[in-house]
């Protein structure tokens, strides 16, 4: 079939249509930009549609479609308010990965079963990219320290980061225990569990308590040793310190202040 000269307008209405629409994008941006905001709201209305495509793309598992379009729409609001026209770039092209990053912000908020810190998290999704890029390159899984190499992080921060993703998920305890000595009984994890341990609330407050005292100077680590576990007199650790027992007192009282402030400033 020959399209002859008539394909030509065809082809020049669908272009003049498309640099239309981006004229009126970057009208409504200027003016909202000024503060106009019927024009704003405008705008936000007629890339609506954007939003949802995103949040249609990046939905997984049981996510409701309803709260990833809010988080998306969030994130086209952002958008809008931050375009300037007069860079030339399209809107669309320019509001596409501030929506994407809002909702991968949301994923990394919500998509956790226990509490994680941030920076733990933002690590450990970058340990795990890392490691299917170098699992990728030599078809081996990478050691940790292979993994601290490339990310720039410390060992010691790479293996917490391996925890967290790991331990991402909880378990519920009404879940079935899966062993097979039950009889086909609905046995739960909760059923096997035993009653509270006083110990428990101790041991916690002991870890928690043995980091903070390793934040203290050395010599203040050393006179709560002395005092609490040695179970010295003032007196004693004064005279071993090679201070004077008042100067012990307000170096224990200073002592107790600063693990008070540092158990309080850490999340629980």
């Amino acid at each position: 079939m020959s399209h002859g000269a008539g394909s030509a307008p065809r082809l020049e209405l669908l272009h003049g249509g498309a640099s239309n629409a981006t004229l009126r994008t970057r009208a409504l941006a200027t003016r909202a930009r000024r503060g106009d905001r019927q024009a704003r709201e405008t705008l936000i209305a007629e890339h609506l549609p954007l939003a949802r495509a995103l949040a249609r793309r990046y939905r997984r598992g049981s996510e409701p479609l309803d709260d990833l379009v809010q988080v998306a729409s969030l994130g086209l609001i952002k958008a809008v308010d931050r375009f300037d026209p007069d860079r030339g770039h399209s809107f669309s092209t320019f509001a596409q990965p501030t929506i994407v990053g809002e909702l991968l912000r949301h994923f990394r908020d919500t998509g956790w079963g226990v509490h994680v810190a941030r920076g733990t998290q933002e690590l450990a999704l970058r340990v795990r990219s890392t490691a299917e890029a170098i699992e990728t390159e030599t078809g081996r899984a990478p050691t940790p320290r292979q993994l601290a190499e490339r990310t720039g992080a410390s060992l010691e921060a790479v293996v917490e980061a391996l925890g967290a993703l790991s331990n991402r998920t909880a378990l519920s305890l009404a879940a079935p225990t899966g062993g097979h000595d039950d009889g086909g009984s609905d046995t739960t994890i909760a059923d096997t569990l035993g009653r509270t341990d006083e110990g428990y609330e101790r041991a916690e407050a002991r870890a928690l308590l043995g980091s903070a005292v390793r934040c203290l100077p050395v010599r203040e680590q050393q006179i709560l040793r002395l005092r609490f576990v040695e179970d010295r007199t003032q007196s004693e650790i004064a005279a071993e310190i090679g201070v004077s027992q008042m100067q012990i007192s307000r170096l224990l009282r200073q002592s107790l202040e600063r693990l008070a402030q540092i158990t309080r400033a850490r999340p629980s």
